[in-house]
């Protein structure tokens, strides 16, 4: 099996801010593994949160990871990969994408088939309004027209204002995301507020530091309040009960498929809902999640609505509701305009 990877710059349509950071682009790996004529794609998508960065990710790649020349079991290829990924949990998650997308396409199957997931996706995903300037409000939820949800970042001195301009243009359901923006009086009061304007639910509302303040938010709030930065994987899960109703997975931030569906089959144990999130990424890290949507109860698979030059054909949008690709594997495929930059 050869091992391949290039680096590439997703360019934002719009700067992408949230209550820590705003950027115009984000910088990209791509994963390939090819054999038998088959090319499994991955997207690592690291996350300065978390400590992780494009060089430590190229200073591993460079040093030449080894794979058997000719793989007949995955099994192995991911203690290899474990033992060169560490804890860079985004480049983990791209080299397992890389692997089932080409392991699927050998035996002809669609990625969700190899897990007996269904194909249909029940529940829309939200479109994200990211912080940027206020005054770009109308067009932006312009821009989202197809879409039944809205996701608003949070976490300003303005927030009030945000949601009330919001209000202005349209009354679909919003999803509000504080990115740890808040502090513990700020989310009292701001749940309060927003409990009467079709708000469906707050994600971390609180710095993961403050875990333990989130069970007396939990008991004033109205709202559901979901976990994204206080969950990365499943041995996290057990602590939020107390103040969270449920979960935020991340391929990028858990490590993989396999520690995804870890976190679903304990978020079911205590009874938490599962929110499917993402970062901003291609269509590679995006179709990836989407293969195991049917189990999640809110879906934000947004990431690459968010750029101008996604390279792939993948999950796409009909309606507000994720559709995934009908080949095998992940399903993706190559746009003609990219045809000389990337393996096809």
């Amino acid at each position: 099996m050869r091992l391949s990877y290039t680096t590439y710059r997703l360019k934002c349509i719009h700067p992408f801010g949230i209550s820590r950071s705003s950027y115009d682009y984000y910088d990209r790996v791509f994963i390939y593994l090819e054999q038998d004529g088959f090319i499994g794609r991955g997207e690592a998508a690291p996350s300065e949160r978390y400590n992780e960065s494009i060089p430590q990710i190229l200073e591993i790649l460079k040093s030449h990871i080894t794979l058997p020349k000719n793989v007949t079991n995955i099994d192995e290829i991911i203690e290899i990969f474990d033992r060169h990924t560490i804890n860079i949990k985004s480049f983990r998650s791209a080299c397992l994408n890389a692997l089932f997308d080409w392991w699927t396409q050998q035996n002809n199957i669609p990625l969700h088939e190899y897990y007996n997931y269904s194909s249909t996706i029940s529940q829309p995903t939200s479109f994200t309004i990211a912080i940027g300037n206020i005054n770009e409000l109308e067009k932006k939820i312009e821009e989202a027209k197809e879409y039944k949800i809205l996701k608003v970042k949070l976490g300003t001195s303005q927030d009030k204002e945000i949601i009330s301009i919001i209000r202005k243009y349209t009354d679909k359901p919003i999803r509000v995301d504080a990115n740890e923006g808040w502090d513990l009086e700020t989310a009292i009061k701001m749940t309060e507020w927003l409990s009467d304007k079709n708000i469906e639910l707050i994600e971390q509302p609180l710095p993961a530091d403050d875990i333990g303040k989130m069970g007396e938010l939990k008991n004033h709030s109205s709202l559901p309040l979901i976990a994204d930065e206080n969950c990365r994987t499943a041995i996290d899960i057990e602590k939020l009960v107390k103040g969270f109703d449920g979960i935020n997975i991340k391929l990028a931030k858990c490590g993989g498929v396999d520690e995804a569906l870890r976190m679903i089959e304990t978020a079911k144990q205590y009874n938490l809902k599962v929110m499917f999130g993402c970062m901003v990424e291609s269509s590679i890290g995006i179709t990836a999640l989407g293969q195991l949507a049917s189990q999640a109860e809110y879906l934000d698979l947004d990431g690459n609505l968010m750029i101008k030059n996604d390279p792939y054909n993948g999950l796409r949008i009909v309606n507000g509701f994720p559709v995934l690709p009908e080949d095998k594997g992940l399903g993706l495929s190559l746009k003609y305009d990219y045809q000389n930059e990337f393996p096809e």
